[in-house]
C-alpha cells in the first residue's frame, strides 16, 4: 500500500498541468462551434430571411356581394339560411308576383291596343289617298262638263246671233228669237254651273289632302315595331316582365350567406338590403405594413401567409397586387390634426392587396376578417 501511495503522488503535477490544456482545448471547440452555428445561421439568413418584410396587421377580405330587392312587394318564400353555401344562380328569395303578373298582363293590353290603333292610322292613310284619288277623278270629270257647257255657250250664242242678224228680214219669228236666247241663257248657267263644280272639287280634294297629311304623319317612316306609341307600349311590357323576373332574387356569385334579414310575410322595399354573400373563393388579404417597410415592395412580388385560423403549418402562397393610395388614417372619418404643438410623429402604415392562391384557398377557405401575418419576398421582381 506504501509503494502504492508514493508511485501516485510524482503524477500528481502533470495531471494539474494538464486541466488548463483540456479546458483550452474545449473552450477552442465551442468557439469554434458557436461560429459554425453562426455562420450556418448567417448563411440562412441569407438566402431565406434576408430581403422579407413581414406584417401582422392583415386582414382577410373579399368583394362581397350585398342582395338586395329591386322591386317593392311581400316576402313569398326564403330558401336559404344564414351561413350556408350557395353557388351562381341559386334562388334565395321569392316575392310575391301577383301585382307583377297584372302589371305585365295590363302592358299586353296596352301594345295590343297601339297596335291596332297603328294599323287603324294606317288604314286611315290608305283611306285618306283613295279620297284624295277621287277627288281628283271629280276635278276631271266636272272640268269635262265645263268644256262641255263652254261648246254649249257658244253654238248657243252662235245660233242667237244667226236669228237677230236674219230677224229684221222677217225670217225668224220672235218666239224663235226668245227660244235661242233661252237657250244661250241656259248654256251659259250649266257652264257657270260646271266651273262652280270644279272649284268645290278642288277644295274637296284639298282638304282630302290635308287629312291625307295628317294620317300619313301618323304613319310616315315607321313601322308596326318602331311607332312611337307602339315603342312605348313595347318598353312597358318589357319592364313589367322584368318585374315579374325580379320577383325571383338568385345569387349572383358563389359564396356564403351571411347577414341575413329577411323573413317570409315581410314586405321589403325597392333597393332594400337583404343578406350579404361572401365569395370566399375569390378572397384576398389586406397587409398593412410600416412606411418604412416600402423602400423595397412592389408590385408582383410573392407573399407567405399564415393565418391563427389553421396554424402555421398552413402556409398560403400570395402575390402583391396593389398598393392603395393612401393610409387608414388619411381617409378615416376625422383625420389626425398634425398642426399642433405637442405633435409626436407616429410610424404610419399603408395597406397592400395580396391576391392569394385559388389553389390553396380552396384547400383551407379562409372567412372575411381573419387576421393573416404575411411576409413578402422582395427580391422578387
Amino acid at each position: 500500500m506504501a509503494e502504492d501511495t508514493a508511485a501516485a503522488t510524482p503524477e500528481t503535477p502533470e495531471t494539474d498541468a494538464a486541466q488548463p490544456e483540456k479546458r483550452k482545448r474545449l473552450l477552442r471547440i465551442l468557439l469554434i462551434a458557436v461560429i459554425v452555428i453562426a455562420a450556418v445561421w448567417g448563411i440562412w439568413y441569407f438566402l431565406t430571411q434576408a430581403g422579407r418584410v413581414s406584417t401582422d396587421n392583415a386582414y382577410v377580405g373579399a368583394d362581397s356581394a350585398t342582395i338586395t330587392a329591386l322591386i317593392a312587394a311581400p316576402v313569398k318564400e326564403v330558401r336559404v339560411s344564414g351561413t350556408q353555401v350557395v353557388k351562381k344562380g341559386d334562388i334565395l328569395v321569392i316575392l310575391d308576383d301577383a301585382d307583377a303578373k297584372i302589371a305585365v298582363a295590363d302592358a299586353e293590353g296596352a301594345l295590343r291596343q297601339a297596335r291596332q290603333r297603328y294599323g287603324q292610322a294606317n288604314a286611315n292613310a290608305d283611306a285618306a289617298r283613295s279620297r284624295v284619288s277621287a277627288r281628283g277623278a271629280d276635278i276631271a270629270q266636272a272640268r269635262a262638263r265645263l268644256r262641255d257647257a263652254d261648246a254649249t255657250v257658244a253654238k248657243a250664242r252662235a245660233e242667237l246671233a244667226r236669228r237677230e242678224s236674219i230677224a229684221g228680214t222677217g225670217a225668224v219669228s220672235a218666239e224663235e228669237l226668245t227660244t235661242a236666247r233661252t237657250t244661250l241663257a241656259s248654256a251659259t248657267a250649266a257652264r257657270d254651273l260646271a266651273a262652280a263644280t270644279i272649284a268645290s272639287a278642288e277644295a274637296t280634294r284639298g282638304s282630302a289632302s290635308g287629312d291625307l297629311g295628317a294620317a300619313e304623319a301618323l304613319v310616315r317612316g315607321t313601322t308596326i315595331e318602331t311607332a312611337p306609341d307602339v315603342a312605348v307600349a313595347q318598353a312597358r311590357l318589357d319592364k313589367a316582365l322584368l318585374d315579374l323576373e325580379r320577383t325571383v332574387i338568385r345569387a349572383p356569385v358563389d359564396g356564403i350567406v351571411t347577414n341575413k334579414q329577411v323573413q317570409v310575410g315581410q314586405r321589403i322595399a325597392a333597393g332594400a338590403p337583404i343578406m350579404v354573400i361572401v365569395p370566399v373563393a375569390t378572397a384576398y388579404v389586406d397587409a398593412n405594413f410600416k412606411e418604412s417597410q416600402f423602400r423595397r415592395i412592389r408590385i408582383g412580388q410573392p407573399v407567405e401567409l399564415t393565418s391563427d385560423y389553421y396554424g402555421g403549418d398552413v402556409v398560403y402562397r400570395g402575390k402583391v397586387t396593389g398598393i392603395a393610395g393612401g393610409t387608414g388614417a388619411a381617409f378615416s372619418l376625422i383625420p389626425a390634426q398634425n398642426a399642433t404643438g405637442n405633435w409626436v410623429k407616429v410610424v404610419q402604415r399603408l395597406p397592400v392587396r395580396i391576391a392569394l392562391d385559388p389553389r390553396d384557398l380552396k384547400e383551407h377557405p379562409l372567412r372575411v376578417g381573419l387576421s393573416m401575418e404575411a411576409t413578402i419576398d422582395t427580391r422578387g421582381k
